[in-house]
């Protein structure tokens, strides 16, 4: 495991400002298929969040295989 930072890992601040700052989603328009733009938002961010974890799995592997663990 390494210990690194890379500036990849900032990356996963997003979530948690988009998710954290509720007076920007805290509405019910505009609505998806009947849905409030309140749930659906958070909803997309569960999908978001997993796209972007994916470049820095990938980046934490890259560094594994070439320090061999």
């Amino acid at each position: 495991m390494g210990g690194r930072f890379r500036f990849v890992h900032l990356l996963l601040i997003l979530p948690f400002i988009a998710v954290l700052w509720v007076p920007f989603y805290d509405r019910a328009e505009p609505a998806i298929a009947g849905i409030p733009f309140y749930y659906w938002y958070q909803m997309l961010w569960i999908f978001l969040g997993a796209a972007i974890l994916w470049p820095i799995y990938r980046a934490e592997e890259r560094d594994n295989k070439k320090n061999g663990e």
